[in-house]
């Protein structure tokens, strides 16, 4: 294992003695260094911000993403208080390797990530297909997670999930239609609010201006719409075993994964809390990030 952040191997200190000599940091997502860390083969991307103390917020990203997809109006809040920690999972990004095609081996690949960061528990935030991947890693390794937000997802085996595909594609056409990008479609609703929110979200996401993440790979496109059309065939998971604290979001208009299921999420998981944002859509957490960040670092507060 090795992290490198300017190019210079760091490899005679651990990740841990390297975060417990910082301070407090007090960058913000659009300037924060990107470092790697080499966990056997594959090079993992990533970005730490936030206080260097307490339990970290492992960020996992949804479908077609990567680093410079997150909101940053999202993670600076709940860095004002958290330290937070966002990767490229394997294949994604500038992490190395190829995707897999499973939510399954995509949670392993998230927990051989937190362990090489040194960690022994961390909360979750999981967008979307991260959602998928943070129901993963608490069903793998549950000793590891202290509490998790989904946000914008599902269960497996929901129904309806596996047709991500088609609603994906048409939102793709309709941006190819209209020269813009298909979350205008897929995440806020075609209404005078929801089009001012996507206006938002887009200028957010263009804070960053250099060292920006490697787009995204048609082997990971591939591979992750598989994986999502796999999960949402397969049989249901006991989400009763899952007995952390869950804090489950989502908009009231979601055309990739219903409001319904993430509702049906929260009544089987035992200890969990459901938030249904109005007028909002799969990026319902990004519309109304002024009431969902506050409600996040509550949820997370110990």
């Amino acid at each position: 294992m090795s992290t490198n952040n300017t190019g210079t191997s760091s490899a005679s200190k651990t990740v841990a003695q390297q975060h417990a000599m910082q301070p407090v940091r007090k960058a913000k997502w659009q300037d924060v260094a990107t470092r790697t860390i080499n966990v056997g083969a594959v090079s993992f991307a990533y970005r730490d911000l936030g206080p260097d103390s307490g339990v970290p917020v492992i960020f996992l990203h949804h479908l077609m993403a990567v680093l410079d997809d997150w909101d940053p109006r999202v993670i600076d809040g709940i860095a004002t208080k958290r330290r937070v920690i966002a990767f490229d999972n394997r294949g994604v990004g500038a992490s190395t390797g190829r995707v897999p095609e499973t939510v399954e081996a995509m949670g392993r690949d998230a927990i051989a990530f937190i362990r090489a960061m040194g960690f022994t528990q961390v909360d979750l935030l999981g967008f979307s297909l991260g959602g998928g991947v943070a129901q993963m890693v608490a069903l793998q390794a549950p000793d590891l997670v202290r509490r998790i937000v989904l946000a914008g997802t599902g269960p497996r085996g929901g129904g309806g999930i596996e047709k991500v595909t088609k609603v994906a594609v048409l939102a793709y056409i309709k941006a190819a239609l209209t020269w813009s990008d298909a979350r205008h479609f897929l995440f806020f609703p075609r209404t005078t609010e929801g089009k001012r929110a996507a206006r938002d979200y887009f200028t957010a996401l263009k804070m960053r201006t250099t060292n920006r993440d490697k787009g995204i790979s048609l082997q990971a496109r591939l591979a992750q719409l598989k994986a999502i059309k796999t999960a949402g065939l397969s049989a249901p998971d006991d989400l009763s075993v899952i007995t952390q604290p869950v804090f489950v979001a989502n908009g009231d208009r979601d055309l990739m994964v219903d409001s319904s299921h993430s509702a049906d999420m929260a009544r089987r998981l035992p200890n969990a809390q459901l938030t249904i944002y109005p007028d909002s859509g799969h990026g319902g957490v990004f519309q109304h990030y002024r009431t969902f960040v506050p409600a996040v670092l509550d949820f997370l507060a110990d």
